[in-house]
């Protein structure tokens, strides 16, 4: 798997009650559909301020402290 870093997709507009919609182009490109999980996460702040944001799958975030932490878990509770 390839992984590319800031690539623009797309430009979007936050609407009056605060919410964007994800193009069905982009959607369709990241497999997602109505229900799925997205973390945002920030990735660098100026003067307080967030000036970037990342939106990641939930269930990467999950697997990625899961695998940080079960070698500590397992360091202070024991167990294989």
């Amino acid at each position: 798997m390839q992984c590319r870093i800031c690539k623009l997709e797309e430009i979007v507009t936050i609407d009056q009650r605060g919410q964007i919609v994800l193009p069905k182009e982009l959607r369709e490109k990241a497999e997602l559909k109505a229900g799925d999980k997205l973390a945002i996460l920030s990735a660098c702040e100026e003067n307080g301020k967030v000036c970037c944001m990342i939106l990641m799958r939930a269930e990467v975030i999950e697997k990625i402290a899961v695998e940080r932490l079960s070698p500590t878990l397992k360091a202070i509770f024991g167990g294989d």
